[in-house]
């Protein structure tokens, strides 16, 4: 049988790489000294039976020591800074109580999982306010996968992400566990959330000093809320369960001595089969989950994980057990369901850079519903990124559903790309056609992920109609409401109420 083939390119065009943008803020190599790796912790159920898991989880204030000197004020979920894993069990029904510790209103949005929206999804539509709280249920039906949690209030996502509301879910299914594969959560399977920072006086954030339409960035990385972080190699096998968790940046990832690694997963499923690779570049809100085999090194030995050349996670190779499992060729079979023939190709358009950012042409408007589609029928999805080269690479997320990428400008999808997602990056000038279909009803949004942007309106919502209750009504907030209450909360007028988002609508001379 031929050699596998051993992917050593990162698929996207290089001449959009966000480091050819005049914003663009490079990473540095942090000069402090390196700190063990922070791995989030597993939340723990208030209670758990055959058929239900209850959570409670709190918005909070806090402060962490990143870099020596002063802590930096931080917000998290159950704790200081990101979020605990949360584990779902697929067939459960999930119950949450979500409470807000938090100056301000907040939303809770469960980013990747197939739950009714507006309210449980948790997007724009589900603010809790300061001191309240709101309760949610929903089921677990979809495979096994790495998704995560951040705040979601319009217009104010992006601060609130980068102020630190990200965490992540490990979506659990009976398939997954049946493969060989490495789940000693902590171990062997490490979540890797993908951050960056700047750090200005006092070791502070400070968000409106930083504020680029583009995106935020800072030139400090921050891995799982840590700055210069090693790991302790105890197994000759580590799945890392990547979550590019940056408001702007895309991380371009390899290893020292190009040691070849391999794709099992991508957002919501396993991949087909593992794809063999060398170079991996993962875009903002996107999950790629690899399995690394340290066989080579010996204690002593330290294996660099890098974004360009710039190092992000230092490996310190210690003693383990040789491992002589073999990764299975066939993972997971992805669903392809029949395209409804009496729905039209729906056409969706990536517009813009800066401030004048849209889909199809429009801005986001909270209470406008830009499409309706049926439940469960599949539709060809066209996505376009309408940027002439060189450009900008919009990562385009859909809340509520899981789809297919079924090619590119007509040619096929790239390797690790054919299992579910719901985060596929377009380069300039490029048509991403996607299978798409909702197994839950309810209104969703969809946009870029470059999360400045869909603060700035590159964003729409589409209704998804059950017709067993086809004029059923949702009440949808209006982007005042929210603005108002976040002016309320700041003591500031509403003429001196600053969000990012905001901005954007202003300099093109459009209600919100």
């Amino acid at each position: 049988m031929a050699e596998e083939k051993v992917i050593n390119n990162y698929f996207y065009d290089e001449a959009a790489y966000d480091y050819h943008d005049a914003g663009y803020v490079p990473l540095k190599e942090p000069q402090t000294p390196q700190q063990p790796l922070n791995i989030p912790g597993l939340l723990k159920p208030d209670k758990e039976t055959a058929t239900d898991m209850y959570y409670t989880i709190v918005a909070q204030t806090g402060e962490v020591q990143l870099i020596p000197g002063k802590k930096t004020q931080t917000w998290g979920y159950n704790g200081p800074l990101l979020g605990k894993t949360v584990v779902f069990k697929r067939g459960k029904t999930i119950h949450v109580h979500l409470v807000n510790h938090l100056p301000e209103v907040t939303t809770f949005h469960w980013h990747g999982l197939a739950i009714p929206g507006p309210i449980e999804d948790g997007g724009c539509h589900a603010p809790v306010y300061p001191g309240k709280s709101r309760d949610v249920t929903f089921k677990i039906n979809q495979p096994a996968a790495f998704v995560w949690l951040h705040a979601h209030p319009c217009p104010s996502t992006a601060e609130q992400v980068w102020h630190g509301l990200a965490g992540g879910a490990i979506v659990q299914d009976d398939h997954e566990a049946s493969l060989p594969l490495p789940r000693n959560y902590g171990v062997d399977d490490i979540p890797i959330i993908l951050q960056d920072r700047r750090f200005h006086k006092d070791n502070q954030w400070d968000y409106r000093a930083d504020y680029d339409p583009d995106g935020v960035a800072g030139p400090t990385p921050m891995i799982n809320g840590t700055i210069n972080p090693y790991f302790d190699v105890t197994t000759q096998k580590v799945r890392l369960r990547f979550l590019d968790g940056a408001n702007r940046r895309e991380f371009r990832l390899h290893f020292s001595d190009d040691l070849e690694f391999a794709q099992i997963a991508g957002d919501l499923s396993l991949l087909p089969h593992p794809v063999k690779m060398t170079k991996l570049l993962i875009t903002c809100a996107e999950r790629q989950e690899i399995i690394v085999d340290f066989g080579k090194y010996k204690p002593g030995d330290v294996v660099t994980l890098y974004s360009d050349d710039v190092p992000l996670v230092h490996f310190r190779i210690h003693e383990f057990k040789p491992d002589h499992t073999t990764l299975p060729q066939q993972l997971f079979e992805t669903p392809d369901p029949a395209v409804d023939p009496n729905l039209p190709v729906h056409h969706v358009t990536l517009d813009g850079m800066d401030e004048s950012v849209a889909i199809n042409g429009k801005k986001f408007k909270m209470d406008r519903i830009d499409y309706k589609m049926p439940l469960h029928k599949v539709q060809i999805w066209d996505i376009e990124n309408t940027n002439p080269a060189p450009g900008m690479i919009h990562p385009y997320h859909m809340h509520g559903t899981a789809f297919e990428v079924i090619s590119r400008d007509g040619h096929a999808p790239y390797p690790n790309e054919r299992g579910l997602k719901d985060t596929v990056a377009v380069n300039p000038g490029e048509h991403v056609r996607i299978k798409v279909w909702f197994n839950v009803a309810g209104v969703f949004m969809y946009h870029c992920h470059i999360i400045e942007h869909e603060d700035g309106g590159m964003m729409a919502q589409l209704q998804v109609v059950d017709p067993a209750d086809p004029n059923k009504k949702y009440h949808l907030m209006n982007h005042m409401t929210l603005m108002k209450a976040f002016a309320e909360e700041r003591h500031v007028p509403m003429d001196q109420l600053w969000l990012g988002g905001m901005d954007s609508y202003k300099k093109m001379g459009m209600e919100m």
